[in-house]
């Protein structure tokens, strides 16, 4: 048993500053999933490299997935597969960098992309989310900051780590399978924007550089979609939104901490830390220390995922 404390006061370490749910017990992927994985693995098929895109058995079946909620079908060409969302996010920022340019980011937001964007010489700008208006973009921020060297604006829906969905059309669905290190970004281009940029180029050249998740796991990517089952996600979503009340009504039981806004779409939860209702705790990264020193409760400051 993993614990913090020495002595006999010992206690088991609850580690809430993980965003990875198979970390816990409750959470597991389906049987279907597994399966797939090994069917492709068995098949003896997939054990070269793939097209630096993606398989296009795959593509086409992200694209056709993604495509169910869309007014327009998505081609497989849009799609590229990656190792996780963190190199789409790197090789987005990586194709859109240029001399003297910036990237706005939210604030509070998810820190890889400030790290990528300093490993490619991006300036970093952050505009504020408002956290008494469900973590509304300040538009006035945009206004103030956006100028012609501009590159792109994230916005990330659900929010990560407030919480927030900007609107009823958000992503509901997750696999629960992180440590498989799939993931995918698509392009959206109607009017042929990025290809008479040669964004298009530049990415499929870009994937040379840095290669894409296992060949058998692309391989399984069609018949996870296809068998898994609707009930699922329903599942998963009711488990997430019992635990995401029962964390409410704990939070609003203690006096030192405020809850801007109910989580509405996220493994996370942002409180804001009233210090002046404690003794001996100077910010948010002092209280996490003490607490995990103290009852060995984990959590993340709030600041930690701000730059």
């Amino acid at each position: 048993m993993e614990n913090i404390n020495g002595g006999e006061g010992k206690r088991e370490v609850i580690s809430l500053g993980i965003g990875d749910p198979t970390a816990h017990s409750c959470f597991h992927t389906t049987d279907a999933a597994k399966e797939a994985v090994v069917e492709s693995l068995l098949l003896d098929k997939f054990n070269g490299y793939s097209p630096t895109t993606g398989l296009p058995a795959a593509r086409k079946a992200i694209a056709n997935y993604l495509s169910r909620d869309l007014p327009y079908d998505l081609s497989p060409e849009d799609v590229y597969v990656t190792a996780g969302c963190t190199q789409a996010i790197e090789t987005a920022v990586s194709i859109l960098a240029k001399s003297n340019c910036n990237i706005l980011l939210p604030r509070p937001g998810f820190p890889t992309y400030a790290l990528c964007a300093a490993f490619r010489k991006v300036e970093v700008r952050y505009y504020d989310l408002v956290p008494d208006r469900n973590w509304q973009v300040n538009l006035k921020d945009i206004e103030n900051l956006a100028d012609q060297n501009t590159i792109a604006i994230v916005i990330i829906n659900p929010g990560n780590p407030c919480g927030n969905v900007y609107s009823y059309e958000h992503l509901e669905e997750r696999w629960l399978i992180p440590g498989w290190r799939l993931g995918w970004f698509v392009i959206n281009d109607p009017n042929c924007t990025f290809k008479s940029h040669k964004i298009i180029e530049l990415i499929n050249k870009y994937g040379n550089i840095c290669g894409g998740p296992a060949t058998f796991i692309q391989a399984a990517v069609p018949k996870i979609i296809e068998s898994t089952k609707e009930d699922f996600f329903m599942n998963t979503l009711k488990m997430l939104k019992k635990n995401s009340d029962i964390c409410h009504e704990r939070i609003l039981e203690i006096p030192c901490i405020n809850l801007p806004y109910k989580t509405q779409g996220s493994m996370f939860v942002m409180v804001k830390l009233n210090t002046t209702l404690l003794q001996d705790i100077s910010d948010d990264v002092d209280f996490c220390y003490k607490l995990a020193k103290e009852e060995s409760v984990i959590l993340l400051p709030g600041s930690a995922p701000i730059q």
